[in-house]
Order: C-alpha cells, then structure tokens, then sequence
C-alpha cells in the first residue's frame, strides 16, 4: 500500500515540476505582456499547488500528520495567483500596453467602449 501512496506523491511532485518549467519556458519564449502573465499564473499556480499537495501527501503517508499550513498555503496559492495575474493584466491594458503585433482579437477594447 505504500508503494501506491508513494507513486501518488511523485505523480504529483513530478507534474508541478513540469507546470513550473514549462512556465519558464512560456515566460521566456511569449510575445507580449499578456500571454507571459499567463503562462506565469496558469502553469505556476498548478505547479506550486501540484508541489505542495505532494508535501502534504508526504506528511500524512509518513509521518501521520495533517499539515493545516500547507492546506492554507494550497487554498492560497489557488485563490490569489490566477486574481493576481488577472488584476496585473487589465492594468497593463489600461495603462495602454499594446497586444502582440500578430493578436487576432481584442474582446476587452469592445468592453471597455460599453
């Protein structure tokens, strides 16, 4: 039964690693303001929640004990990451930072007209 709780935890460990360095990769390599903002918040907040779920996982199957700041810090990260990087980009928005040269649409301009 160990073994099962054991390839959960790095199941989980090994796909925040991936959320997180594929949101390196997207930082690096987007276009613009907005679709960096996104791969940031998206990837990275499965990545530190995938990361801290398998510390919690960790904690229970080997030590026996409920960690409530790593659920705090779960519910946290879920929460204000994806708000955050929302907020960040119609701030940019607003302030006039253009979209990519190649954009195929811009839905906000319509919005903010109304």
């Amino acid at each position: 039964m160990e073994a099962i709780w054991d390839i959960v935890i790095i199941i989980f460990m090994l796909s925040g690693t991936f959320f997180i360095v594929s949101s390196s990769i997207g930082i690096l390599r987007f276009p613009d303001v907005y679709t960096r903002l996104h791969a940031a918040t998206k990837s990275s907040t499965l990545g530190v929640a995938g990361i801290m779920i398998s510390a919690f996982l960790f904690m229970y199957v080997e030590h026996n004990i409920v960690s409530g700041k790593l659920i705090l810090g779960i519910i946290f990260v879920l929460l204000t990451a994806p708000v955050s990087g929302h907020m960040i980009s119609r701030a940019a928005y607003r302030s006039g930072v253009k979209l990519w040269g190649n954009s195929v649409k811009d839905d906000y301009h319509k919005q903010l007209d109304k």
